[in-house]
This record gives structure tokens, sequence and C-alpha cells, in this order.
């Protein structure tokens, strides 16, 4: 079992930035390639960005590749979510999630999810 709890979200004007947090709980992270979603209102949720498992390789989607850039850190039990050049479309939940497959863009393919952190972007 993997706990996760998403922060950093907030409200930004475009252009902007900023950096998304994920916490898991137990000492299996690194055995979990890690993914972020979003969902906006109205709109199915989205591939983002994964990484895996020792972070050596990452995929993101069209629509953040060169804005974005996901990381982690095993030792804390945290992968993160740059986000900069932020624009009025990047406006979602973002979600984290962790799953036993490598480097997937879709959400069955996770097992575990956080609740979600807001990202609003203002023009």
């Amino acid at each position: 079992q993997v706990q996760l709890v998403e922060s950093g979200g907030g409200l930004v004007q475009a252009g902007g930035s900023l950096r998304l947090a994920c916490a898991a709980s137990g000492r299996t992270f690194s055995s979990y390639s890690m993914g972020w979603f979003r969902q906006a209102p109205g709109k199915e949720r989205e591939f983002v960005a994964a990484i895996s498992t020792n972070g050596a390789a990452t995929r993101y989607a069209d629509a953040v590749k060169g804005r974005f850039a996901v990381s982690r850190d095993n030792d804390k039990n945290t992968v993160y979510l740059q986000m900069n050049s932020l624009k009025p479309e990047d406006t979602a939940e973002y979600s984290c999630a962790a799953s036993r497959s490598w480097l997937r863009v879709t959400a069955p393919s996770y097992d575990y999810w956080g609740q979600g952190t807001q990202v609003t972007v203002s023009s």
C-alpha cells in the first residue's frame, strides 16, 4: 500500500512557475514509477508526466514538453513536478500516481493515487 499526498498548488499568473510535490508513505516508493495527471473542469483526466523508478527516464505530454520537468528523490520518498511558463490552459487539479509498470501514460496503469492539488493560472 502506498499513500500519496500532493502539495504546492495555488494561483499563479500566466508565465509564472510552480513546483508541485508528492510525498509517498511506505518503504517501497523506489519500486514504483510515478506519474502526474491533471483534470480540468468538464474535461477528462490527462497524462502530464512520468518518471521511472530511479529517475533516469522520463516521459511528457506534448502540451507540457519543454515547460514542465518531473524529478524524484527516493531518499525523501517524494516526486516533484516543476512547472514553468504556465498558461491558463494548465489550470487543473493535478494528481500524482504510482505504478508498478514502467512510464505508462494511461490512468488505469496506475495503482495508487493522491487526492490532488489545484493549480490555477490567471491570464
